[in-house]
């Protein structure tokens, strides 16, 4: 299968663990490893790494024990930083702001943030674990929305019209141009005219590359 990637998972729920595990294989993916909390986690896939067989991607709880606070997206973050070609997906129960900056704040390649709701939709959670594993970026739109409010408060976008916020929302849910002109029922060009208006406003040139689609909805965190 051409979108076969290979998985480890951390999530301290066994019946949740092991329902994405069937999720999962169930499509073809390789699930390599099952952990239970943060410490295995990072244990996991550094002998992965020892044996030249780093996953693809993790798929990670952000509370896991003992505290069930923030282990999962602090391991996370340090897979990130020690395993740059790994790509990370953390699951949450709810929309955790500071999470999700902490997360999102370093490379914008290879990272996802998803509601745990967001599995129920079997393609989009799938379509997400294909993508982060690619080097792509997975945001639920619940997490967008909520980013992009506080953006707006601090006038990081405040130079975008309505219609270039929501451009901008539907894009740094991961959904190509195409995808976008089709949610929104307007042409290909239209969305192409504002995808470009928006790395104009926003200062991003295009030296900055394919990342411009994510570095546009990430920039207000490095203000």
């Amino acid at each position: 299968m051409e979108d076969r990637v290979r998985v480890v998972i951390a999530e301290d729920s066994v019946l949740l663990r092991e329902g994405l595990t069937r999720l999962l294989t169930d499509r073809g993916h390789d699930v390599v490893a099952g952990v239970g909390d943060a410490e295995a986690l990072i244990k996991t896939v550094a002998e992965l790494a020892a044996e030249d067989a780093l996953p693809d991607v993790v798929v990670a709880d952000v509370r896991m024990p003992p505290t069930h606070t923030d282990e999962g997206v602090r391991a996370a973050v340090r897979l990130r930083r020690d395993h740059p070609g790994i790509g990370v997906l953390v699951l949450s129960q709810y929309v955790e702001e500071q999470y999700a900056t902490e997360l999102l704040a370093g490379s914008s390649t290879g990272v996802g943030y998803l509601l745990k709701d967001r599995v129920a939709e079997v393609r989009e959670f799938l379509d997400a674990v294909v993508r982060v594993a690619r080097g792509g970026t997975a945001l639920d739109p619940e997490v967008v929305a909520q980013l992009l409010g506080r953006s707006r408060k601090q006038d990081v976008l405040a130079g975008l019209t309505p219609r270039e916020r929501e451009v901008l929302g539907l894009m740094a849910e991961g959904r190509t141009n195409s995808a976008v002109a089709k949610q929104l029922v307007v042409s290909d060009g239209a969305v192409e005219k504002h995808v470009s208006n928006i790395f104009m406003k926003l200062g991003l040139s295009p030296s900055d590359g394919d990342h411009r689609r994510v570095l546009a909805v990430l920039t207000y965190l490095k203000s």
